[in-house]
């Protein structure tokens, strides 16, 4: 279940209150009986390494996979083919 934050916005009190999603979110501050807010922070979620592509769930025998297979950095395999400009329209 997730902890959610609450203050009071008349005497400041603050404090951490554990309840599931369906259950109403607090109103009244356990100190004073005045109106509470919700505090919303950072999320715990944080994403760490050099990044997602869209060739990482592709098969290996992709061009960009394949690159990738052979020693060149996944960077500069993206770099390169991310620069490509469109295919001209045919002519009618």
């Amino acid at each position: 279940m997730p902890t959610y934050a609450y203050a009071c916005k008349t005497c400041g009190h603050a404090f951490d209150a554990v309840q599931s999603f369906s259950d109403p979110s607090l109103t009244e501050c356990p100190e004073c009986a005045g109106p509470l807010r919700k505090q919303y922070g950072s999320i715990g979620v944080t994403f760490n390494g050099s990044g997602f592509y869209r060739t990482d769930s592709r098969s290996t025998s992709s061009t960009p996979a394949a690159g990738a297979a052979s020693g060149a950095s996944p960077s500069s395999t993206a770099s390169s083919t991310s620069g490509a400009s469109a295919p001209a329209p045919a002519a009618s």
